[in-house]
């Protein structure tokens, strides 16, 4: 099936929209022996759909000769592009790298490892289409490692519903399909991409899942595993700060800094009073430390509330830049470095 870059009149504003119904992302990295399977399986089950569809594979600097393949099976379906970064730059910019070339109108992203079911492709763009912006794929069965997997997944998930008030069961699950206009208004930075759900609530998206077949894995092991750990952890602090301050930063800076100035300047009454009115010696009272140095911190916090406002008027008006580099595209029409 062709995925030639025909047109049709958005129906609200006039603007022209791809007439791709569905662009299928897929992230890989070292996946030599199940890239073939994979791509096929896509392929064979979409095939079965009147949808006009594209399968972009975007290689994350895979040393195994998963971009030779990629090259090979792109010769051998036109459906079929391949994205390939510079180097390893990790699952998130992979996956960002594939949401900026993709022309589909809803956008659906699964591992490159097998372990999704691409039979399930179909009902998650089928309940996308119910009015929903995003649909996440629950692997209510999965087929992974207990101890090293399952338990560390369900701590994830219930914490990241904990902080995000999102409430999904696998935050994890790579099988998820969006809307294009709610990819077109997130950047994706760090580990984010697991927190997409997050993201896209914040964005007052439409939000469900559904259940979804998992595969134990058939071939290497997993190439982003528990080492992110910590990058995650550190994501979802940001994550929480998004979801309440985003757009007003200064309202948590700005708190934190008035009442460390205040209590500050409390303090330091406090010392002037007994100083003055009953002549105590204050000059070795380490309170007299902690009055100055909450005085200084409340207007360190303050002047970093001017700061981050200054920053997020940036951040909303200005265009943000790529956090990858793309080496190559890959298609049967061109190749360009």
């Amino acid at each position: 099936m062709s995925t030639g870059l025909a047109t049709t009149a958005h129906p609200l504003d006039g603007s022209e929209v791809s007439a791709l119904a569905v662009s299928i992302v897929v992230p890989v990295y070292n996946e030599v022996e199940s890239l073939a399977p994979l791509v096929r399986a896509i392929i064979g089950t979409m095939s079965e759909l009147d949808l006009a569809y594209e399968l972009i594979c975007v290689d994350d600097g895979s040393t195994d000769g998963s971009v030779d393949l990629l090259r090979e099976l792109v010769q051998e379906y036109d459906v079929l592009r391949g994205i390939v970064l510079r180097k390893n730059y990790g699952q998130t910019p992979a996956m960002a790298a594939g949401f900026k070339h993709a022309q589909g109108q809803s956008i659906v992203t699964l591992d490159g490892d097998l372990q999704n079911d691409p039979v399930d492709i179909p009902r998650i763009v089928a309940k996308l289409d119910e009015g929903y912006d995003l649909v996440s794929g629950w692997r209510r069965y999965r087929q992974d490692d207990a101890l090293t997997r399952l338990l560390p997944s369900k701590i994830a998930n219930w914490l990241i519903s904990s902080v995000t008030g999102v409430q999904l069961h696998d935050y994890g699950c790579s099988l998820k399909a969006y809307r294009a206009e709610l990819i077109a208004d997130m950047n994706l930075y760090g580990e984010l991409h697991r927190f997409l759900p997050a993201l896209a609530f914040i964005e007052g998206a439409r939000i469900t899942e559904i259940e979804v077949g998992h595969h134990a894995r058939q071939f290497g092991q997993s190439k982003y595993g528990l080492g992110r750990t910590l990058r995650v952890a550190l994501d979802l602090f940001t994550i929480a700060f998004m979801k309440t301050f985003l757009t007003r930063p200064m309202h948590v800076f700005g708190t934190f800094g008035i009442g460390s100035f205040g209590l500050g300047l409390l303090i330091s009454l406090y010392l002037t009073v007994i100083k003055f009115a009953f002549g105590q010696e204050i000059g070795s009272r380490p309170v007299l430390i902690l009055a100055v140095v909450l005085i200084l911190a409340g207007l360190q916090l303050f002047s970093f509330g001017l700061l981050a406002e200054l920053m997020m008027r940036t951040y909303h008006e200005s265009q943000g830049r790529p956090i990858y580099r793309i080496r190559e595209i890959v298609d049967n029409h061109h190749q360009s470095a």
